[in-house]
């Protein structure tokens, strides 16, 4: 069988999966457990960051990636995640979860290495990374990295099909990059599902806390995207670059700008559900951030 025809059978099936159980899958219950954990594990992709054949850009499209101020914070966000869920799969004790965010964050430092394949094969300096300690509280860093995904997900699908309909970056590296782009639709959906599991599981003690806790992740993500949001043009004009877990914000000026916002609004809310539509329909989505949207779109023309 050819090369091309594995790749594409890999490709289809990261992007289509249903449980073979038919009927109800009751949310906390282990069924539900097993779902969500079977999709993640059986929709991976076995591609390799280093056979990946980077196409030749021209002059034009080389300077418009080279140019991108992305590509420090990018590497260190997948460096920090990966650690992130790493460490948190260190505490689980039951092996099928277990396995599951060992995939997980064994991705995510794929993606790491996608993109440092890529800043090579271009030509792109990277600042020197720092270290990634991981987190003190491993609940708390899962939590952050998934709600942060969920959050970074739903803008960037948008911006990488700007880019993609406007030419920004040559078809052959869509395609190229492709993978990955729909390989965080897979976690954040993992995500959302083991977040509702958990809580359906705690004992009724410990949801209040689950809940401060769970407000206090998403209020530590906004404050510091606002911050990035208010220092991105400071930094590029001081020539520093802000290292940062989000490189969605900055990275929305660059290839954006066609749009107005409700526009973009429309296209992200499109592209989110077009990369879940593929997976089975009993899967909880990703609903805070797409009904945020809704909310701001009815106020934009």
């Amino acid at each position: 069988m050819s090369d091309v025809l594995l790749q594409g059978q890999a490709d289809h099936a990261m992007r289509n999966w249903s449980h073979p159980d038919p009927g109800h899958i009751k949310i906390g219950s282990r069924a539900h457990l097993e779902m969500f954990c079977d999709m993640l594990l059986e929709t991976h992709n076995p591609y390799k960051p280093a056979v990946i054949d980077w196409p030749a850009l021209s002059p034009d499209a080389l300077e418009r990636v080279t140019s991108l101020p992305i590509w420090d914070m990018a590497v260190q966000k997948e460096g920090s995640a990966s650690i992130s869920v790493e460490t948190f799969a260190k505490t689980i004790d039951d092996p099928l979860l277990r396995r599951a965010l060992e995939m997980d964050g064994n991705e995510e430092l794929r993606h790491k290495a996608v993109l440092s394949k890529l800043v090579e094969a271009y030509g792109i300096t990277l600042s020197p990374e720092p270290d990634y300690p991981p987190p003190t509280d491993p609940e708390w860093g899962w939590m952050a990295i998934g709600y942060g995904e969920c959050i970074d997900s739903f803008f960037a699908f948008g911006l990488f099909e700007v880019a993609r309909r406007s030419g920004y970056f040559p078809p052959e590296l869509v395609e190229t990059f492709e993978p990955v782009i729909q390989e965080e639709g897979r976690h954040i959906l993992f995500f959302v599902n083991w977040a509702a599991w958990y809580r359906r599981n705690m004992p009724w003690w410990r949801r209040p806390w689950f809940a401060l806790k769970t407000a206090a992740v998403w209020v530590h993500l906004v404050r510091e995207r606002i911050g990035i949001a208010k220092g991105v043009d400071k930094d590029a004009v001081a020539g520093d670059a802000k290292q940062d877990t989000n490189f969605t914000v900055s990275g929305t000026g660059a290839v954006g700008d066609a749009l107005g916002l409700a526009q973009m609004i429309d296209l992200c809310l499109e592209e989110n559900a077009r990369r879940m539509a593929g997976y089975d329909t009993r899967l909880l989505r990703p609903r805070i951030v797409p009904f945020l949207a809704r909310v701001v779109r009815k106020f934009v023309r």
